[in-house]
């Protein structure tokens, strides 16, 4: 095509999917009522866009195989067939996929077999095997030619902050490179070997600092480094990011167009390039960005068909009754579970203080949606509460830890100018984080949100006496909180007492299983006030 000045031009379109977490059908897994959500429906839009432009590149940006009930079936009791979530992307003619932090939750077994059955290369970079220094996966990046001779680099970098989440034996063999210093090596290696014209980094992390002022909107432990991907490294075009589940659009960070597609697949990143041809080289001329949503688009019909023995079999397994409970553990206002001792938190607590041994324990209600159980609990029941795949530890730490974890979670609670309790800033932006708040069994505290930050424990008690900051406590938590996950710093290289490698959702279908009716309690060792 040429350009009314009759210089060569070209439109290059790339679409963005990232953090779909195992989304493949547009519905709440906890009662199959209708979600403008997954890969199904996103599929659609893939095809418009196919269809209405010429050089189209779509790319997932990690966080693909995990997250809810159909991906978990899979991985654990349905591996044969191919990866659900892969048998999409493959249909919908994925260009690549970049790894997620979430891809290891289920091991390398299976991240390994996902991508064996992709019909795209995974990229990444930064992860590499510890002991060749090679990208663990062999593809560091892509490289596409439109029919016109543009040359497209595509970049994968991962968060290397996943050895502080992960269980070891999930990434053992591999090491993780800060992204910032791979993406300077790959940039170069993409501009002068391969002479691409266009460099598209998509990178599964997020922004750390605010994209208007550079000003830090969390602590810089190098979990999210895309402003920084964004000043520091030269010669980027576009950049992907994600793992914050943001919908971000129509932003240039020093000139560097950005974009984050949210999560679940509720809404498509769309970015679009005019380059021209000046002395046989190619330069971008124009970009913009944007998120298509899924609102009103029909799912595809074939994907929904070929998905359906897979969801038939999850269907099942969700149906299957495993108990009954005595009492009330519902979830009526997830606020108000937050803000009182309650008989859902309180049991998952014990169960963990049972099987593990500890005396103190503590958990999450990991997000706003979740319902509680009923008088008949089935397996949709378990997965629906407690939605990640996590293991539990048992950690050694000191009084003084636990009283600096109960001060970081009431860092949770902001009032408002007419005394109205809401989520703070630092627990709502740039995501919200209800998973990192956590409650505990084994001691009795009390947190008064009314103090500043850092003061608001007011009560803190084991065995009916003042904690000793010196002392030393046992502590069962996930494995998420136990390497510092969410900002709990405190928790990070403590002696690790005992280690549960077992799912707790698993370990929660199979308590109620043994005893065949649990009862609801309530001790009220806890509590927030702001009066």
């Amino acid at each position: 095509m040429l350009h009314a000045d009759k210089r060569p031009q070209c439109q290059l379109t790339i679409l963005e999917t990232s953090d779909l977490h195992g989304n493949f059908l547009p519905i709440h897994y906890a009662n199959n009522k209708p979600n403008q959500v997954g890969i199904a429906t996103i599929a659609s839009l893939i095809a418009a866009e196919r269809a209405a432009a010429q050089n189209v590149v779509v790319i997932d940006n990690g966080d693909l195989i995990q997250g809810t009930p159909l991906a978990y079936h899979h991985a654990k009791l349905n591996r044969q067939p191919v990866n659900p979530m892969v048998l999409a992307l493959n249909y919908a003619g994925f260009d690549a996929g970049v790894v997620g932090n979430h891809e290891f939750n289920y091991g390398l077994d299976t991240l390994r077999k996902a991508v064996g059955e992709s019909a795209f290369p995974w990229l990444c970079a930064n992860i590499v095997d510890e002991k060749s220094g090679e990208p663990f996966l062999g593809k560091p990046y892509l490289v596409r030619e439109l029919p016109e001779g543009v040359r497209v680099g595509v970049l994968g970098l991962t968060t290397p902050y996943i050895p502080n989440w992960e269980e070891p034996k999930n990434i053992a063999g591999l090491r993780f490179i800060d992204a910032v210093e791979a993406a300077h090596q790959w940039v170069r290696v993409l501009k002068e070997e391969e002479q691409a014209d266009v460099i598209v980094v998509s990178y599964h992390g997020g922004f750390e600092r605010d994209l208007a002022t550079g000003e830090p909107t969390e602590p810089l432990t190098g979990e999210n480094q895309g402003y920084r991907l964004c000043m520091e490294v030269p010669g980027i075009d576009v950049l992907l990011t994600g793992h914050q589940h943001r919908s971000l659009a129509g932003i240039e960070v020093n000139g560097v167009l950005i974009v984050q597609p949210g999560v679940a697949g509720a809404v498509l990143g769309k970015v679009s390039l005019t380059l021209t041809q000046e002395a046989g080289k190619w330069h971008v001329a124009s970009k913009s960005s944007e998120l298509l949503s899924v609102q009103d688009v029909e799912a595809d019909a074939k994907l929904v068909e070929m998905v359906s023995p897979y969801e038939s079999a999850a269907q099942v397994w969700l149906d299957q009754p495993i108990g009954k409970l005595s009492g009330d553990m519902l979830v009526k206002d997830p606020m108000q579970t937050r803000l009182r001792d309650n008989a859902l938190i309180e049991f998952i607590n014990k169960v963990q203080m049972e099987l593990s041994g500890a005396r103190i324990s503590n958990t999450a209600l990991f997000d706003n949606i979740s319902p509680g159980f009923p008088s008949d609990i089935t397996m949709r029941d378990i997965v629906s509460n407690y939605i990640y795949p996590n293991t539990l530890k048992v950690i050694r730490i000191s009084g003084a830890d636990i009283r600096s974890a109960l001060e970081q979670s009431a860092g949770y609670f902001e009032l408002s100018p007419d005394g109205e309790v809401g989520i703070s800033a630092s627990f709502r932006e740039p995501k919200p984080q209800h998973y990192n708040y956590d409650m505990w069994e084994g001691i009795t505290y009390t947190l008064n949100i009314t103090r500043p930050l850092g003061s608001r424990v007011v009560e803190l008690l084991y065995d009916g006496v003042p904690i000793d900051p010196d002392g030393e406590f046992d502590v069962v938590m996930n494995n998420y909180r136990a390497a510092g996950g969410g900002n709990y710093a405190m928790f990070q290289d403590k002696p690790v007492v005992k280690d549960i490698p077992t799912d707790v959702a698993e370990l929660l279908a199979g308590y109620i299983m043994e005893r065949g009716t649990i009862e609801a309690t309530v001790n009220g060792n806890w509590k927030v006030i702001w009066e």
